[in-house]
């Protein structure tokens, strides 16, 4: 094989690889975000004990107080009920 033809059948090598690699990344973001998309939306509950655990890690981190935690959680929870 010459060295020209050699170096044409690398490229074309390296280029398919690089479009199936390329072509694979698009299949697997698009199945995060399908599944993203199409997972349920978690109950109210699950919302709030989430909310919940958040502002006491916040509150741990002194990033807020106890009070500010209390209000902001109050707040949401009157939010995310009556979304519900």
């Amino acid at each position: 094989m010459t060295h020209q033809a050699v170096r044409h059948v690398s490229r074309s090598t390296a280029a398919a690889a690089g479009a199936i690699a390329t072509a694979a990344t698009s299949v697997t973001a698009a199945a995060v975000a399908a599944s993203i998309i199409l997972s349920p939306a978690p109950d109210a509950s699950s919302r709030l004990d989430g909310v919940h655990a958040d502002l006491q890690r916040a509150v741990q981190l002194n990033q807020i107080t106890e009070e500010q935690a209390l209000r902001f959680e109050a707040k949401l929870a009157g939010r995310i009920l009556g979304e519900a």
